[in-house]
């Protein structure tokens, strides 16, 4: 209760008048309708406790509704220091001792607007002290839950492989269980090995051994499998077979050969040394039928590309007269664009080191490699300077465009041939006036950028280069 001081009334004007004004200032605070946010702060305790808190708690730490919130009733009660007052209460403050109180109005009995936050959030008690919790609780907290997303993710794997073991049978049991149907599943590994056993064998006839072949050549396009051929020794068979009797036996063993070879550096190390560049090279310089050079042809394409070492011994082993002889051999025809492309090819590999960069020791070596590879002077020697351009005039579309671009890569070694040939100067002119009549045509059908056109572009490129 307020006590009553007796004072001069003067002085009870003045105190009066001093009591109005605190209540002026202090009672807007309480007409708010929102709960005030007051800055939480650590306790002050001795020099130990101060090094083990954290500091201050920013008031932005929790929400306004975490906060302490007084509870009026009917009765006055103390208004503690940081206690959020809600508006509408009847305030009475102590001049003497600082007292806030606080109570409902007299005619009010209903319960306050007011409601506990927590309880509203349907949460118990909340200690918002920052002294409450020590650095090694939140550490120790931390790391329970972290072992328990742990084993929670190991459950979850747990339940994952359970679902696959479930799902899907073992290999085994499958084997096991086709076993049982007088079925067998084969790795490619083994079936490659029934088919090389199949094609050495002295007791297989012609036609096996072929089919066996052709069924062998399906698998060696994979790289592992080409590798595992050549661990079972199934690589040397087939250079072998390129000396059989049989023109069969020599298509198909080529066949598999270069289906082998192709972009398979260890497979054409171990070619290289077993002497398939040499059997090869036989095969395509002799009487062989065309189907047995076409096949011959291509595992020797797989062997030399991408391959300096190779190239190198070809050019020594007189490869490129070989090639020579079947451009200008009646009949052989259909292997002429695949000469012209397999020359074009290795013009351009040894053209790219150009643009190596010079700072790569491999680049380094691989340029290294390829300067050994004396290329463009053969080229020029063995005549090839005359024999490509001639070749423009075989009529399909695709065969010119290849040699074309045979003829803009040896420009630079062969424009002294190209220019003292005549039949090249007459070839180009009229290969210009038939495609600037198909490239029209092209460009009414709307392709402004035809396959036509790009044939017309470089014929008048290499025109212009020429003059």
């Amino acid at each position: 209760m307020s006590r009553i001081i007796c004072c001069p009334r003067s002085s009870v004007v003045k105190l009066s008048f001093v009591a109005l004004l605190l209540f002026v200032t202090s009672f807007p605070s309480c007409l708010n309708d929102r709960v005030a946010e007051f800055a939480l702060t650590e306790k002050v305790g001795d020099s130990k406790e101060e090094d083990s808190q954290e500091g201050v708690v920013e008031e932005n730490d929790f929400d306004s509704e975490d906060l302490e919130v007084f509870y009026p009733t009917n009765q006055w009660q103390t208004v503690r220091p940081g206690q959020a007052v809600p508006a509408g209460l009847h305030v009475q403050l102590n001049l003497q001792t600082g007292e806030k109180l606080a109570k409902l109005p007299d005619n009010e009995n209903k319960k306050s607007d007011v409601k506990d936050p927590q309880k509203s959030k349907g949460l118990g008690h909340i200690d918002i002290d920052p002294s409450s919790f020590t650095t090694q609780e939140l550490k120790k907290a931390l790391s329970k839950m972290k072992k328990s997303m742990k084993t929670d993710d190991t459950l979850a794997q747990k339940a994952h492989q359970e679902d696959v073991r479930r799902r899907f049978r073992p290999i085994e049991k499958l084997k096991e269980e086709f076993r049982e149907l007088n079925l067998q599943l084969e790795t490619d590994f083994e079936i490659m090995f029934k088919l090389i056993n199949k094609f050495n064998s002295s007791t297989s006839t012609l036609e096996e051994k072929i089919t066996a072949l052709h069924d062998l050549e399906y698998y060696v396009h994979q790289v592992d499998n080409a590798k595992d051929l050549l661990s079972i020794g199934g690589l040397q068979l087939l250079i072998n077979g390129l000396n059989s009797t049989e023109p069969l036996v020599k298509e198909y063993a080529s066949f598999v050969l270069g289906a082998a070879l192709s972009s398979n550096p260890k497979i054409q190390v171990a070619a290289i040394e077993g002497g398939a560049l040499q059997k090869l090279l036989v095969i395509l310089a002799t009487d062989q039928p065309l189907a047995v050079k076409k096949k011959a042809l291509f595992a020797l394409s797989s062997m030399l590309r991408q391959f300096p070492y190779a190239q190198q011994q070809f050019l020594k082993l007189g490869g490129l007269q070989v090639l020579r002889h079947l451009c200008t051999e009646k009949g052989t025809e259909m292997l002429h664009i695949r000469i012209v492309t397999l020359l074009y090819d290795l013009v351009v590999e040894k053209l790219s080191l150009k643009d190596s960069p010079d700072d790569d020791d491999q680049f380094r070596e691989r340029a290294q490699q390829y300067s050994q590879v004396i290329l463009f002077p053969a080229i020029v020697e063995q005549g090839w300077c005359g024999i490509i351009p001639n070749l423009l005039r075989m009529p399909e579309h695709d065969a010119r465009e290849k040699v074309l671009k045979t003829v803009h890569v040896l420009l630079a070694s062969c424009r002294d041939s190209y220019k003292a040939d005549h039949s090249l100067s007459h070839t180009l002119t009229l290969l210009r006036q038939e495609y600037e009549v198909l490239a029209a045509d092209e460009q009414k059908e709307g392709e402004d950028d035809g396959y036509f056109k790009e044939v017309l572009s470089s014929i008048n490129s290499l025109v212009q280069q020429l003059k």
